[in-house]
């Protein structure tokens, strides 16, 4: 399981390991691990250009005694000012291995750029010239290199309030910091690499986890030699209308295909008609009636997609959420939530997977706000309501009360097409189902969902049927890799 942490939490650690190593000893680890990943970037070291966008703080003097190492192995390094003043060991260190200090207007077309202007106490926008200098580096076709974290980029919540730097690489140092894997800073991040300088014994508990293709793999039931249908989970489905009746085959599809031992579904006649062309493994029934009794005996429900939010849809919905089984509750049935919160006020297992958009209906917030601060709004979503959250989005985020808020590490923009959601509401039923708690339950099934996805996809469109279809072969790789390492 990766661990990513807030600036307060890593400032205490390296508080308290620089109490006990020499002075200074945590910046050359640093600098020592980030000219190595530099160096194994550039076609050749000797001969190579590089600039160093340098701050006032200790990040600035991570870059300059990296770019004093790069120096000293015979790369043309470059140093721009930026701060009202500046580390002068590390400043010291270039200038003796043969760097020089040049202005913004001379970095041109480097083979790499060091951002080291602001380091994990940066909040807000950029102030001049680090905008400047951000705007230069993205514009100049060189290959960027992030310092600990990219200037502009809240490292505890991975906002970003203005211009920031977009990294290629970000190389960050002791531990991964939660900005580093949230949208929008994650997207900015590019590729992470962790260089240990010894805080690991001093990290307090996480505030950000994202799970490993082990984790997952650990997590997913497997049918033993007793298993029958019952045992395996029966997951109802109570989803679509005449309007999207496709909705309802999705969300069965990713049901059937993550591995249910039975899908019950019931909805109106066409969505009925469709689901039994497409799944005759569901067991279907049409609803014109109360639906925990049509549907018959389940373990958890998926209800909301498709379904509509008309008064049939509102009976339904509070039905369902009156009774003691778990449920995943998406798509219009949040619609019907937003309206009435106390209908989330259960006992039982509950988790809600909303996008921004009905995020905000449901917190009464803007959407633009929520995936500006995804990590604010999502703690906020499981205090005021009292539920887990799968926040959909470019980051997906699963958060429960008093537990590490976790990151899906997985996924593909071309997920972004309509009726995915659906099938990641099926494959989280099948969880359910099967035992999971709704924490664990929506972690895993995201990081299925976004797996398939990429199988799916492989560089090109995709439609969302094609993810659940997918599914089985990634749950055998993912078992197979996970078993291989073990």
């Amino acid at each position: 399981m990766w661990t990513a942490f807030t600036s307060d939490q890593v400032r205490q650690a390296e508080h308290a390991l620089m109490a006990i190593v020499p002075d200074g000893e945590l910046m050359q680890r640093a600098a020592s691990g980030l000219a190595a990943i530099c160096a194994k970037l550039l076609p050749g070291v000797y001969g190579s250009r590089v600039v160093l966008l340098v701050g006032g703080g200790d990040n600035g003097g991570d870059a300059l005694y990296a770019g004093a190492r790069l120096a000293g192995r015979g790369a043309r390094v470059e140093a721009v000012l930026a701060g009202s003043k500046t580390h002068e060991g590390g400043l010291a260190a270039l200038k003796k291995a043969g760097g020089r200090v040049i202005q913004a207007g001379e970095v041109g077309t480097p083979d790499l750029i060091l951002d080291g202007m602001l380091g994990i106490g940066g909040t807000g926008a950029l102030r001049e010239p680090y905008a400047t200098l951000a705007r230069i580096a993205g514009q100049s076709g060189a290959m960027v290199v992030a310092v600990d974290i990219p200037s502009g980029v809240d490292s505890s919540t991975g906002e970003v309030a203005g211009e920031a730097v977009k990294a290629r690489i970000t190389v960050t140092f002791g531990a991964r910091k939660a900005g580093l894997l949230v949208d929008p800073g994650a997207e900015r991040a590019g590729v992470v690499e962790l260089v240990d300088i010894g805080l690991t014994d001093y990290l307090p508990e996480p505030e950000i986890t994202a799970l490993t293709a082990q984790d997952v793999a650990a997590l997913l039931p497997v049918p033993g030699i007793e298993s029958d249908k019952y045992r395996r989970g029966v997951v109802g489905v109570l989803a679509g209308s005449d309007r999207f009746a496709g909705a309802a085959v999705l969300a069965v599809g990713g049901a059937v295909r993550s591995g249910a031992g039975m899908v019950r579904f019931a909805g109106p006649e066409d969505a009925v008609h469709q689901v039994r062309a497409r799944w005759p493994e569901a067991i279907t029934a049409v609803l014109d009636g109360d639906p925990v009794q049509e549907v018959g005996r389940v373990q958890a429900w998926v209800l909301g997609p498709g379904m509509g939010t008309d008064e049939r849809a509102q009976k339904i919905v509070a039905e369902v959420l009156g009774s003691d089984l778990p449920v995943i509750v998406d798509a219009d049935a949040l619609t019907v939530v937003a309206k009435n919160p106390k209908l989330l006020h259960r006992q039982a297992p509950t988790l809600i997977t909303p996008h921004a958009g009905e995020l905000g209906r449901l917190l009464g917030v803007d959407p633009r706000e929520v995936e500006a601060r995804r990590v604010e709004h999502v703690r906020r979503a499981v205090e005021e309501l009292q539920v887990t959250v799968l926040l959909k989005g470019s980051t997906t985020l699963v958060a429960e009360r008093g537990r590490p808020i976790r990151v899906n590490t997985t996924g593909t923009p071309w997920l972004a097409t309509a009726g995915t959601g659906d099938v990641l509401s099926g494959i989280s039923g099948t969880l359910l189902a099967a035992g999971l708690a709704p924490y664990d339950a929506g972690s895993a099934a995201a990081f299925l969902h976004g797996l398939a996805a990429r199988k799916a996809a492989e560089g090109a469109p995709i439609a969302a049927l094609d993810v659940a279809l997918s599914l089985p072969d990634v749950i055998r790789h993912l078992r197979t890799a996970a078993n291989m390492e073990a």
